[in-house]
């Protein structure tokens, strides 16, 4: 399993899968901005480009993930976390090295990314 969703990130996610279109999707990858070179990219998608994408069904939920990301993302952890304050996700990087104060960028050892506003 490339990434892995906490019950509590699962949870969230089915609650807004209803919310959405039928056929919808999660997609989680990274994209080039924020300060630290990298930020997180999670939404729901409708269509899969098989030459570059990846579907994987992970704690219940059909994740599409980018093939090229897969290295980048591997052993990642997403939760879903409730306070006073509302609620949001959060992502554990085992492979980002150096990660922004606002929490949403991040770099790797091999992929730095172009830094831009947080």
């Amino acid at each position: 399993m490339v990434i892995n969703l906490t019950d509590n990130a699962r949870d969230r996610i089915k609650e807004m899968m209803k919310e959405e279109s039928e056929g919808a999707i999660l997609r989680f990858g990274i994209k080039g901005g924020g300060c630290s070179g990298l930020s997180y990219s999670l939404g729901f998608e409708y269509e899969v480009n098989e030459e570059l994408d990846s579907v994987q069904e992970i704690n219940d939920i059909p994740v599409v993930l980018n093939n090229q990301d897969i290295p980048i993302i591997e052993g990642t952890t997403i939760d879903f976390k409730q306070n006073m304050m509302g609620g949001g996700f959060s992502i554990d990087n085992p492979n980002a090295i150096v990660s922004c104060g606002c929490g949403s960028s991040f770099r790797t050892k091999d992929k730095v990314g172009t830094p831009g506003d947080c």
